[in-house]
């Protein structure tokens, strides 16, 4: 039977919601530098770990591990400053400053798990532009997997989730996108796996062409 799922290519698109890291940008070399060190001086299998670090907010990856005497609050702003002195080998994803800045600046915005500072570190490091809108780690109660925060980034610009589209990489971040009740276009360019997911993926910006409707909406195309 074929798939009757609406395709998020050629639909008007009120905004664009961006995750950032492994999304328009990626940072997987300096991230896992200082949270694979941090994990090795906690005793932690570094190997098993480091693959449930990403998309989730540092406070919440600590506070599940339930490690006796640490404080996560405290463990996360100490990584934060880490991540923030450490951004070499930060790059923009083949193809994103160019779609990016194309975009009106009304019409996209940043929801990452990263707090704002290391938010705008990355994107300087990666030569990208900083949106009107911004939503992380500290605008939020609740991190992704929960949908609080794409439901903020579209109230923030004036929209419902429902005419946005969210581009998200991980599991965590595509279940927010989900769970806001957004469409989901899932970025690839970062994997080392093949991702299984229902929603479209792109592996590139450069493999995409932007429209921008006189109404202000905006989409995808291939």
């Amino acid at each position: 039977m074929p798939d009757t799922k609406p395709s998020c290519f050629d639909r008007p698109y009120a905004a664009f919601l961006f995750d950032m890291d492994g999304t328009i940008l990626s940072s997987l070399l300096a991230a896992e530098r200082v949270w694979g060190a941090w994990a090795k001086r906690q005793g932690l299998d570094v190997e098993a770990f480091l693959p449930t670090m990403h998309g989730s907010r540092g406070v919440d990856t600590i506070a599940r591990l339930n490690l006796p005497g640490i404080d996560p609050v405290k463990e996360a702003a100490a990584i934060t400053e880490a991540e923030i002195e450490d951004v070499e080998g930060v790059f923009a994803l083949p193809g994103a400053a160019r779609f990016l800045k194309a975009l009106p600046a009304d019409r996209w915005a940043i929801v990452t798990s990263s707090p704002l500072r290391l938010a705008h570190k990355r994107l300087e490091a990666a030569g990208l532009p900083v949106p009107q809108t911004m939503v992380t780690s500290e605008d939020v109660e609740i991190g992704k997997p929960n949908p609080q925060c794409y439901i903020l980034g579209a109230e923030r610009m004036g929209f419902s989730p429902s005419d946005c589209l969210v581009f998200e990489d991980v599991q965590a971040g595509i279940l927010a996108g989900e769970g806001a009740g957004a469409d989901v276009v899932v970025i690839t360019a970062t994997q080392h796996h093949d991702i299984e997911t229902p929603h479209p993926t792109l592996h590139s910006y450069e493999d995409v062409a932007l429209r921008i409707f006189n109404d202000g909406k905006i989409s995808l195309s291939r």
